[in-house]
């Protein structure tokens, strides 16, 4: 009779036991198909759902930046009828208060994967660049920059504000700093103390105009002149950036001979995708951070039987094809100039060939073509967005 009663306990806790693990792995699938939904590429959404089972109640932890992800996960653990407790934080983290918006305070910062000196730097932003704070931690703050990118970036490289102030930013009248690289100083003479250098595509708040100078106004309240000659107002830049090819060619050229640097988007350096970026925004266009990611943008261009069908501006992706066991790898961009010679990031910015016989031939990135994606006829369309229209630069993120 002790044997019989032993045994059907053992065969209730282990059915019992099966029925939970049922249940946790039905859950961890839908944690799995709403990421897959809402979040397939963690670099331009937060979605990390953790999952424990404490008692026979299965906990939900993490965080996340998508309210209707977190709905809908929600909503399908219930129609389990699994019993469970959402301990999902849905960011911005609330201790930031209003201030869950900023604006770059450095001519350049550099945005890292982590919240470390010693972590690696995934992009940079612009002086002047609005950007979404989800939280703090470390020194550091989480931000989400125009192209949607998520990163950290050091307190001292952005100034948090409200949507009041972020308003009142927008509604100022702004300058655009086009000179490659230069300096803003303490007064207006260039033997003055400097204030802050400057690179191209830097945005600051004009005060007033001083002999040929411009009185500005940093995101952090700092004052500085900056010479006139090499900005314009960002209003009237804007309704001139109407690109054509020769444009494109123009900007990439002027950046011949700058240093390659991982995570780089400005004159300082930059990583080939960092240089169409920069190229493509300094022609009022905002485009994807990585390679992977503007590779899906834009028209295709067919170049199945040679480059005859390319334009000058157009992007040239290059990496693996995929296989019957690998998927295909894009790692590298450039940018098409003409004559079978695209421009690219590479060492240094430099000029390489599809010529066989041309003495800047490059064997490896000819074998390593993939495709090419026309991204002028595709502004705000096609993943391509421009300033005017970016939702970051609108205030309306």
């Amino acid at each position: 009779m002790i044997k019989r009663t032993l045994f059907f306990l053992i065969a209730v806790l282990c059915i019992s036991l099966t029925a939970q693990e049922t249940k946790m792995s039905s859950v961890t699938q839908i944690i799995h198909e709403v990421k897959n939904q809402f979040a397939p590429d963690k670099r331009v959404a937060i979605f990390h759902i953790n999952t424990n089972d404490t008692s026979g109640i299965i906990t939900l932890s993490g965080e996340t930046n998508l309210f209707v992800a977190k709905e809908k996960l929600i909503s399908g653990i219930k129609s389990l009828g699994v019993e469970f407790k959402d301990e999902i934080k849905l960011l911005p983290a609330a201790e930031l208060g209003e201030r869950i918006y900023g604006l770059v305070n450095l001519s350049v910062a550099n945005v890292r994967i982590k919240p470390d000196h010693a972590e690696e730097m995934a992009t940079q932003a612009l002086l002047g660049t609005p950007v979404k704070i989800f939280k703090k931690e470390s020194g550091y703050f989480l931000v989400q920059t125009p192209d949607e990118y998520i990163s950290w970036v050091e307190n001292d490289g952005v100034t948090p504000v409200s949507k009041q102030e972020l308003d009142e930013w927008k509604n100022s009248e702004r300058v655009i700093y086009l000179k490659e690289f230069g300096f803003s100083y303490s007064k207006p003479d260039v033997t003055s103390i400097r204030v802050s250098d400057l690179v191209a595509g830097n945005i600051l708040v004009k005060l007033g105009e001083e002999n040929n100078f411009l009185k500005v106004k940093y995101p952090d309240g700092r004052i500085a002149f900056v010479e006139k000659e090499n900005c314009q107002k960002l209003i009237e830049w804007l309704e001139k950036k109407n690109p054509n090819n020769a444009d494109i060619i123009s900007s990439a050229e002027k950046f011949m001979g700058i240093p390659y640097l991982w995570g780089g988007t400005s004159a300082k350096g930059m990583d080939c995708s960092g240089f169409t970026k920069t190229v493509y925004f300094l022609n009022g266009i905002v485009l994807a951070r990585d390679a992977s990611q503007q590779v899906h943008t834009g028209i295709l261009v067919d170049t199945q039987n040679g480059f005859e069908n390319l334009q000058t501006g157009d992007l040239l992706f290059f990496g693996a094809q995929a296989t019957d066991s690998t998927k295909e790898r894009i790692t590298h961009v450039a940018i098409y100039i003409g004559n079978n010679e695209f421009i690219h990031a590479a060492g240094r910015i430099k000029i390489n060939s599809f010529d066989k016989n041309a003495p800047n031939f490059s064997e490896f990135r000819l074998l390593h073509f993939i495709r090419a994606k026309r991204i002028l006829g595709s502004v705000d369309e096609n993943g391509v967005t421009s300033i005017k229209r970016n939702k970051f630069y609108l205030g309306e993120f």
